[in-house]
């Protein structure tokens, strides 16, 4: 065994190797020390292999609320803050673990921006699970969802939202964290997880977040009990911080919606901002709508808030709010109001059930990869004509040879390249499931 290492003095800097077994023996950091371990890895000081080892010494022991809400801060604090006191409307950020067919983030910011909340979005790597939120939105002619800052800044200030990728300048030190816990498989790590999401949500100057943590196959959090304990996290976490938060723990193992893709999904957002959509997403829209408008202050009772959200979506004004932003964004918004103009596959094809029966389980992350197999192009972008419809959700009773789903693609050897994933995606049983919940549980 070795010698214990001695702890340093009080005047110099504490060595990464006295941190790692600090940390590896259960002990807690103090703020000097994570400010030392944020600005080492900033500046590079720290080696790889030692940031590797002290994610892993992390992700065994874990932090406490007042170890993360620190490295949260300290990662805010390693570039821009954004300043939006001038904008004299509450400021609350949606933020979601991810899933499989998840349009809500681009639903929900136009609807609270309707409702007279300023909904910040800069999307981050662990934001999507597969197919990103500004990968849809650009199937949109002409959306920007890269853009300076300052362009980003003033877009929300005028719309009261707008969705891009997250800006270089906001919380540098999460980029550098995230690729490390990527290549360390500390991704579920929840203490790195709340420190990753609070960094950015706060630099980006919101006042409350409403996190959506989702659990499931369609998800990087397969563990209900994992997503639960997350939940609990963030909001212990961000309430130490002086921030209000509401986490709702969501099911995943199936995709959300009656859609795969980026346009067929932009799709999905239009019919929904109109009134209609699929009923899942529907319930989530409003149950997640509620959330944030209660937290803004904009409604006071679970009745109002239903009511301002129902309305919202009822009489045009989150269309047309979504609109605004599209347009704000360099979007051409006759796809929004004529949405037949998005492009279409050559060809469609169906996914037949190879027996009767009922739909046992779905693997939503086969789904996501089978489209982005069907999707991906040489230059990087995805093609928004292709991917997955009219999805057989769990519970459905097929006959054989009736659709599964609905395969919308342009390249045949790019279809026989997905098409074992698609089928390894559904189980059939001959008796039906048991309803499972979207919405598992509410944590305030």
């Amino acid at each position: 065994m070795s010698e214990k290492l001695s702890e340093p003095k009080r005047a110099l800097k504490p060595s990464f190797a006295y941190l790692i077994e600090k940390k590896r023996e259960g002990g807690e950091f103090t703020n000097e020390e994570i400010r030392h371990i944020v600005d080492s890895i900033m500046d590079r000081e720290m080696p790889e292999s030692q940031q590797a080892a002290l994610a892993m010494a992390i992700y065994f022991q874990q932090m406490t609320a007042q170890e993360t809400a620190s490295f949260a801060e300290e990662m805010m604090l390693s570039g821009e803050v954004i300043d939006l006191e001038k904008i004299h409307l509450p400021k609350i950020s949606k933020v979601s673990t991810g899933g499989v067919g998840d349009k809500t983030n681009i639903v929900l910011a136009a609807l609270a921006a309707a409702s007279g909340v300023v909904v910040p979005c800069m999307n981050g790597k662990d934001e999507d699970f597969a197919i990103t939120t500004v990968e849809k939105l650009t199937s949109i002619p002409g959306f920007r969802g890269r853009m300076p800052l300052k362009d980003y800044i003033a877009v929300l200030t005028k719309v009261g939202t707008a969705i891009v990728e997250q800006c270089p300048e906001i919380a540098p030190a999460d980029e550098i964290l995230y690729a490390l816990r990527q290549s360390t498989a500390t991704i579920t790590s929840l203490p790195l997880i709340t420190g990753s999401f609070l960094a950015k949500k706060l630099a980006e100057g919101c006042e409350g977040l409403v996190i959506d943590i989702k659990w499931g196959n369609g998800s990087f959090i397969r563990d209900k009990e994992q997503a639960r304990q997350l939940a609990r996290t963030i909001t212990r976490v961000a309430r130490s911080m002086n921030r209000r938060c509401v986490a709702v723990v969501t099911d995943s193992n199936q995709p959300l919606g009656n859609s795969v893709g980026t346009a067929l999904e932009i799709k999905e957002v239009v019919e929904l901002l109109k009134g209609g959509g699929p009923e899942d997403l529907k319930e989530l829209v409003s149950k997640l709508g509620m959330e944030i408008v209660r937290l803004a202050g904009v409604a006071g009772s679970t009745l109002s808030s239903k009511q301002t959200v129902d309305k919202h979506l009822r009489d045009g004004t989150a269309l047309a709010k979504f609109r605004e932003m599209v347009k704000a964004q360099g979007g051409d918004t006759t796809w929004i109001d004529h949405p037949e103009t998005f492009p279409k596959a050559q060809y469609v094809r169906k996914l037949p059930a190879p027996k009767r029966g009922y739909v046992h389980t779905i693997d939503a992350g086969k789904i996501a990869r089978g489209v982005q197999v069907l999707a991906a192009r040489k230059d990087g972008t995805l093609d928004p004509a292709v991917g997955v419809t009219d999805i057989r959700k769990v519970g459905t009773q097929v006959k054989q040879g009736e659709p599964l789903i609905m395969i919308h693609y342009n390249d045949e050897a790019r279809m026989d390249a997905s098409l074992h994933y698609f089928r390894d995606a559904y189980r059939l049983a001959p008796k039906r499931p048991k309803d499972e919940p979207l919405i598992v549980e509410r944590i305030a």
